[in-house]
């Protein structure tokens, strides 16, 4: 009786030399090892070339929160940074939000990460910016709208931590399994003004500093398997705070769609690149804080308006988009200038 003959292992469709090993998720190729690592690095090089993100000479912060996303943008900026002569002075900048078993573990990550691709680490923390910690304002207000105040704070932590290490820009690991979900949320929300630029690659030019995106076509799944093949060290446990957070549900959406078509999430990027704000819609007026003069479309920043209601025992009374809130300010301006609360103090200890 003749013995069946086994299937044999398919061959790399880039090479057609070495057996494939994974089923690129955005192409549906089937590569081996060694063609996936060219094909993802060469990729995110023709993205920072084609889009002219950096100079040469220039000092650049890597946001580095010990995840999967910054822990490869770590280690793929520096690599490509060497290969291909960028001259870029490379920073990682973390942001401690006083997470306890959470943000002190994903800490001693990046402190690794500092040794291994041999970048100087900068540190900020939350208690030293504003006097709260995320664990003491979770305690006060609860798991419904954490998320809107550490994203509000992380934002202009990074700011300041790149203000204090005085770079030319910072990078940011969003992919764009992020962007789409963001383009998603803002068209839920109806916030026209970040959807005319949540796709942007380089945003905040008007701002302290400019964000670079070198991940914004880069798939989250690829991301993930680029870092088990390369056996990079990453922190992998989620937000213990954010179980909640109205992005899931938009994430959840973003991969069933996936699921049924890889390209959907591109199609939604090149959806949300395309938008056109109609010349008779009123956009903000971007000017600074009057407080603690971050960029602002309003008197005070979000910041600062989310720390006074912190400091005067109204955590919620910056939750939302009422245009009540700064009017609020106004009314209360002589007296929160006047008669300060001792707590009371604006949002950071640098000013812009």
């Amino acid at each position: 009786m003749e013995k069946t003959a086994k299937p044999k292992s398919r061959l790399c469709t880039l090479c057609n030399e070495k057996r494939a090993a994974l089923k690129r998720p955005k192409t549906l190729e089937q590569i081996c090892r060694e063609c996936f690592y060219t094909v993802f690095e060469d990729e995110i090089h023709r993205v920072i070339v084609d889009n002219q993100l950096f100079k040469p000479g220039e000092r650049i912060a890597i946001g580095a929160s010990g995840g999967k996303d910054s822990t490869v943008l770590a280690y793929v900026m520096s690599e490509l940074n060497r290969r291909h002569n960028y001259g870029l002075d490379l920073f990682l900048l973390s942001v401690d939000e006083g997470i306890t078993g959470y943000r002190d573990d994903s800490l001693e990550t990046v402190k690794r990460n500092e040794i291994q691709y041999g970048l100087p680490l900068k540190v900020v923390s939350y208690s030293e910016l504003y006097g709260w910690t995320m664990d003491e304002i979770v305690k006060l207000i609860g798991l419904k709208n954490n998320c809107t105040f550490c994203g509000v704070f992380r934002r202009q932590a990074l700011d300041r931590g790149a203000a204090l290490l005085k770079v030319d820009k910072l990078v940011t690991g969003h992919n764009a399994d992020d962007i789409a979900e963001t383009v998603l949320l803002n068209i839920l929300r109806g916030d026209i003004a970040r959807l005319g630029r949540c796709t942007s690659i380089i945003t905040g030019e008007d701002g302290p500093i400019p964000r670079c995106k070198p991940f914004k076509y880069t798939y989250e799944k690829e991301i993930v398997m680029y870092a088990y093949f390369k056996k990079l060290d990453y922190f992998s446990t989620e937000c213990i705070y954010s179980p909640n957070a109205y992005r899931g549900f938009a994430r959840e959406f973003i991969k069933d769609l996936e699921r049924m078509r890889p390209r959907a999430i591109l199609d939604i990027i090149k959806s949300g690149e395309d938008f056109r704000i109609s010349t008779s819609t009123k956009m903000p007026e971007q000017g600074t804080c009057e407080r603690c003069g971050y960029i602002s479309s309003q008197k005070w920043c979000k910041a600062c308006v989310l720390l006074e209601g912190l400091n005067r025992g109204l955590p919620k009374l910056g939750i939302g988009r009422s245009r009540g809130i700064n009017s609020e300010h106004n009314a209360n301006m002589k007296q929160a200038n006047g008669t300060q609360s001792l707590q009371s103090k604006q949002c950071g200890s640098l000013d812009f």
